[in-house]
C-alpha cells in the first residue's frame, strides 16, 4: 500500500515520537525517533520493509545505548542544589563593617549582608566563611589561613 512512499510513514512515526518525547522528557521517544528516521533513510533508498524495520532497530538501540546515557548525564539534575540564600553556606566572603557576634556587614556574592561571627570579631578587609544563614544575616567565621 505504502510501498512507494514508506519514507512518508517513517517520517511521520518519527514526528510523533519527537511529540511523545516533548511530553515526557526522558530522551527515550527521542532515541526512538532516530530509529524510524534511520527507517526512513532506508526506505527512500529503496529497500524492502523488513530491512526497513531492522536499520529502524539497530539505529533505536544503537542511540539508546550510546547517546542517551550521554543526553541523561547532561541533560538532568544528579542531586538536588540549594537554592535562594542556602546556597551561599560555605561561600568566602570579605568583611565591609566589624562583624561581631551581634552584627556587621559583609560583601557576598556581590552583595551587601548583614552579619555575625561565630567567635570574635573580624576586621574590615578580611575574608571570612558563610557557615549559616538566619534569615537574612549570614553567620560566618574566619576563613583559615593556608599554611597556618
Amino acid at each position: 500500500m505504502f510501498d512507494d512512499q514508506a519514507w512518508v510513514v517513517w517520517l511521520g512515526l518519527a514526528l510523533v515520537l519527537v511529540g511523545v518525547e516533548a511530553a515526557t522528557v526522558d530522551f527515550t521517544f527521542l532515541m526512538l525517533a532516530g530509529g524510524a528516521l534511520g527507517g526512513t533513510v532506508a526506505a527512500a533508498m529503496g529497500a524492502p520493509f523488513a530491512a526497513q524495520a531492522v536499520v529502524s532497530a539497530v539505529v533505536a538501540v544503537v542511540l539508546l545505548l550510546t547517546v542517551r546515557p550521554w543526553l541523561k548525564e547532561h541533560f538532568t539534575v544528579a542531586h538536588r542544589e540549594l537554592m535562594g540564600a542556602q546556597a551561599n553556606v560555605g561561600r568566602s566572603a570579605y568583611v565591609l563593617d566589624r562583624v561581631g557576634p551581634a552584627s556587621g556587614r559583609i560583601k557576598l556574592a556581590g552583595e551587601t549582608w548583614s552579619a555575625r561571627s561565630t567567635g570574635a570579631t573580624i576586621e574590615p578587609g578580611e575574608e571570612v566563611i558563610v557557615e549559616s544563614i538566619d534569615g537574612a544575616t549570614a553567620v560566618v567565621s574566619r576563613a583559615r589561613v593556608a599554611g597556618g
